[in-house]
């Protein structure tokens, strides 16, 4: 028992990690964000420029993969032992 006590306590996430979870978080976020919208005023209108556009089928996916590839990046970088 005394040797539990003794050993030092180790955190799984060093602030170093929560950082990197904090910028791809915020990445996910921003491709949700830019994916979002296209609502067209009167509903009888379908306007293909908006719905379709580069923004929301092309670039907002890449920003929410590229978030997700940086969280799995944060969960398996190790911490710094200092």
């Amino acid at each position: 028992m005394s040797d539990q006590k003794n050993k030092a306590y180790t955190p799984l996430f060093s602030k170093d990690n929560f950082t990197w979870m904090l910028i791809g978080g915020v990445i996910i976020a921003l491709g949700m964000f830019l994916m979002s919208g296209g609502k067209s005023n009167d509903p009888k209108i379908f306007d293909t420029k908006e719905v379709y556009s580069t923004t929301r089928i092309t670039i907002a996916p890449i920003l929410i993969i590229l978030g997700l590839v940086i969280e799995i990046f944060a969960i398996f970088k190790k911490p710094k032992l200092s």
